[in-house]
């Protein structure tokens, strides 16, 4: 394994993030914001919007299904705050330091995943609309989005700084838009729905559109000066950025039968506004996808994390459409083991070590942690099992379990490394 050098490991995916890079409240929420700015909460708006009435139902489910998100992810974003680690740093301490592989390997293989399916849904949309070459897109489109990721944190949040206020602008005026010409916003609230869908279903749709994400929070907001403003920041970005996707998804559905805003505006004769937005919509969140992937086979194999997401990226541009087409059904599935990683960190950190870990350097930590990997399991279980909100089941469940587990285990507050048994290497 190469030997980590962190003087030059500018993105740190080995090291804590020291307070000369730290940043403030909005550069920190323009990151997470365009992290939440996702065409898939937009398509699963469209879903609700045919299924609720837009006042008070649907946005109640889409408020407390964003507050859920928020509490969970502004937990670690806290715990990102405070320790300045990312996700996979954090995995060291619950899971061990090879047993947190497990963990990195899943989340990061998830999000290059993720990331090809982003790059095909960019590319399709445009292709059928206007005919231009298929491969030429996705190319295009691959290279933009792993170039952001390829840079770092300062790339991501200029072009976050760009994208936010665009998306919201373009996302508003197409609704507004489409609701005059539906005969104003009072028609909109009245219609009725067309699909039957349960409030626990409903939920748990707005749950799991980014319990799988968020809990790669920490990746972004251990950049955050402060505690508060890494939970200020993460929570607004959820109860805001993600409910917004969902208000456009669902004012665009119930209007025109279309979801995906990009192609209400392309019904409304926008297609160049239409490009711009859906590209900014899926660029934002995926170079922040392939950006995660790459801390977390940094963390793995010790590369440095600029030449994983260069060829990260490059698979998954090069495999996008076959993951489009056959790898989603897996991807969700997949994403339904990754929230109860989540669990085990916040309990570990909260409830085992009492809200503080001592520093890499100076921690012994074990290989393999397997009573935070049967907690994990057990999670997972739950969130099989349990048909109400199963990804909120999986996070507590394993966050139960670990804190049951661990002292049964003699885990305490994680031992320091002493002089006879040498120093965890970052």
């Amino acid at each position: 394994m190469p030997k980590s050098n962190c003087v030059r490991d500018e993105d740190f995916a080995l090291a804590p993030v020291p307070a000369e890079k730290k940043r403030g409240f909005w550069s920190v929420l323009a990151v997470m914001l365009g992290f939440t700015f996702f065409s898939a909460s937009m398509w699963a708006g469209g879903t609700l919007g045919t299924s609720f009435r837009l006042w008070p139902d649907l946005v109640l489910v889409v408020l407390g299904g964003n507050l859920i998100l928020g509490l969970y992810t502004g937990l670690l974003g806290d715990v990102a705050a405070g320790t300045n680690l990312s996700t996979h740093l954090l995995a060291r301490y619950a899971f061990g330091r090879r047993g947190s592989a497990l963990a990195s390997f899943l989340l990061a293989a998830t999000q290059i995943g993720w990331f090809g399916v982003g790059v095909a849904m960019f590319a399709l949309p445009i292709y059928k609309a206007t005919g231009w070459n298929l491969y030429l897109l996705l190319a295009l489109a691959g290279a933009l989005m792993t170039s952001t990721a390829y840079v770092g944190y300062k790339a991501m949040e200029i072009l976050s700084f760009i994208a936010v206020p665009a998306i919201a602008l373009l996302g508003s005026f197409s609704v507004s838009s489409a609701v005059e010409a539906a005969g104003g916003i009072g028609t909109l609230a009245g219609l009725a729905p067309q699909n039957a869908l349960s409030v626990a279903a409903a939920l748990t749709m707005v749950v799991g559109s980014f319990a799988s994400g968020g809990t790669l929070t920490p990746d972004f907001v251990r950049y955050a000066r402060t505690r508060r403003t890494g939970v200020a920041a993460t929570i607004i970005a959820f109860l805001i950025g993600n409910s917004l996707m969902f208000f456009f998804g669902a004012a665009g559905a119930a209007v025109t039968g279309k979801a995906d805003i990009s192609e209400v505006l392309m019904l409304q004769g926008l297609l160049g506004p239409a490009v711009l937005l859906l590209g900014l919509n899926i660029w934002t969140t995926n170079d922040n996808a392939l950006y995660a992937s790459g801390l977390g086979l940094s963390s793995i194999t010790g590369f440095p994390k600029k030449k994983i997401v260069l060829v990260s990226g490059v698979l998954g541009t090069l495999f996008s459409l076959w993951l489009n087409n056959n790898f989603v059904s897996w991807l969700v599935l997949l994403g339904s083991i990754l929230p109860p990683i989540g669990g085990v960190i916040l309990a570990d950190y909260y409830l085992v070590h009492g809200g503080k870990y001592p520093a890499l350097s100076d921690v012994a930590l074990p290989d393999v942690n397997w009573t935070a990997l049967a907690a994990w399991a057990g999670g997972v279980a739950l969130a099989r099992l349990v048909p109400w909100l199963p990804p909120l089941a999986g996070i507590l469940g394993a966050a139960l379990l670990h804190t049951f587990l661990a002292p049964l285990a003699g885990r305490g507050c994680a031992r320091p490394a002493g002089h006879t048994a040498g120093h965890e290497s970052a």
